[in-house]
């Protein structure tokens, strides 16, 4: 949890249109302002000139976009029958989305402003706030309205609506990259049990997967090493992507079981290796006895320290960095197969007073791994970035013929913060999801 705040910006490409034209980039159109019932005033019915900037004409899908709404001029006045002094006006407002992308953005600004005399025009404001890019292609940006809010010897709010077609500006926003390491997809959202994890040859052993394309053709094989043995089964994953098999294991040379898509296992479309041991009974001469130990396998599991992640916080009106710490995250990987394992982080929004939001995607980690004394595995720290919604690897353990172990993670957080955001203690949810 962090004190939080939005970004200045800087500016998007000139308008097509205008209803009036401005100096430096700046745009008129037509509103009608309210005055708070208890100043007794009629409403204000004018132009307003203001600005929209954004600090990133050309995001990418997933980037985080700062936007800047400038209003130079407004037709509300003073809302008191007295001079307002300095720093008592606070403005909000809204930025409406279009094209590829709709929705609005909550702008608000600081508290900051030069005497007005009774009677004159409010003065400039600036506003400022966020959004997450969702789609690819032409955006939109249009000034909505604002309400500049007073609080001096009483708290009153004008009310200003956008009557007229305002001016539009426009971003573009490309697809996101093709997927990396960094980010997960259904493949590695895939998952592989075994009903048991030795047997005799010939011996049918329970296999149950998920994350599969609901209705794919899905291949259940033995493998040894990264070839696959001749035990092979065919199933389908029904509406939830959930695949139930028997496999008879025959093949001596089976060390493990795979499943997946299409027509050939890959890290991309398949899950597993989960580790299977075959067990014949030997001959024995006479006079002799057989003594059998078996090494049972355990299982794959996650422990984190503490309940909750408190963030550092930040002075309302900067823009800043609240820095912080996951707490200890500890795998365990007892399966004693050469199966590897991902951990995976998604963060929500987070969300404050009033439902003001910060976008997940402000939340960026740089995390590390390390592998306990003795342990067979190597640990991989995933790579430093955004978390955000779509989720990003906190770290990860590849196949190998030697894995499993006791690994130790942790990561330095930091939620970007822009400047103005309304103070208060933002909340999100940070999954973990071990695969």
């Amino acid at each position: 949890m962090a004190a939080l705040a939005a970004t200045t910006g800087g500016a998007l490409s000139p308008p097509a249109a205008a209803e009036g034209e401005a100096p430096s980039g700046q745009v008129e159109f037509p509103t009608h302002c309210a005055a708070p019932q208890e100043a007794g005033l009629p409403p204000a019915d004018g132009p307003t000139t203001a600005r929209i900037t954004v600090d990133d004409p050309a995001p990418t899908v997933g980037d985080t976009v700062t936007v800047t709404y400038q209003v130079a001029r407004t037709p509300a006045v003073n809302p008191i029958a007295a001079d307002l002094p300095a720093d008592v006006l606070t403005p909000a407002g809204r930025i409406l989305l279009g094209g590829a992308q709709s929705g609005e953005v909550t702008v608000v600004g600081a508290k900051r402003n030069d005497p007005v005399q009774a009677g004159a025009e409010l003065p400039a404001v600036t506003m400022t706030g966020t959004f997450t890019v969702t789609g690819a292609g032409g955006i939109t940006l249009a000034p909505g309205g604002y309400t500049l809010h007073t609080s001096h010897l009483l708290d009153l709010d004008t009310v200003c609506a956008v009557t007229g077609a305002p001016v539009f500006e426009r971003l573009t926003a490309s697809p996101p990259p093709a997927t990396a390491g960094g980010t997960p997809t259904r493949a590695n959202l895939r998952s592989l049990a075994l009903g048991a994890a030795y047997g005799r040859p010939g011996a049918e052993v329970k296999v149950t997967g998920a994350g599969f394309a609901p209705g794919a053709a899905v291949t259940v094989a033995g493998r040894a090493g990264a070839a696959e043995t001749a035990d092979r089964v065919a199933a389908t994953a029904d509406a939830r992507g959930a695949v139930s098999a028997e496999l008879p294991v025959t093949d001596r040379a089976t060390t493990a079981v795979v499943a997946y898509e299409g027509t050939a296992w890959s890290a991309q479309r398949g899950s597993g290796p989960a580790a299977y041991t075959v067990v014949a009974a030997a001959r024995t001469p006479p006079g002799t006895r057989t003594v059998t130990a078996v090494v049972e396998p355990g299982a794959l599991t996650m422990t984190q320290a503490g309940e909750s992640i408190t963030l550092g916080a930040v002075p309302y009106g900067e823009r800043g960095a609240a820095p912080g710490r996951i707490g200890t995250v500890t795998v365990e990987d007892a399966r004693g197969g050469p199966a590897g394992w991902t951990l995976i982080g998604k963060v929500t929004d987070f969300t404050g007073p009033g439902g003001v939001r910060i976008p997940g995607a402000s939340l960026s980690w740089t995390p590390a791994c390390t592998a306990a004394p003795g342990s067979p595995g190597r640990c991989v720290a995933g790579s430093a970035g955004v978390v955000g919604p779509q989720g990003a690897v906190l770290a990860s353990a590849p196949d190998g013929t030697l894995a499993g172990g006791t690994f130790t993670i942790d990561a330095a957080v930091t939620l970007t913060v822009p400047p103005y955001t309304p103070p208060g203690a933002y909340r999100a949810v940070l999954t973990l999801t071990l695969a």
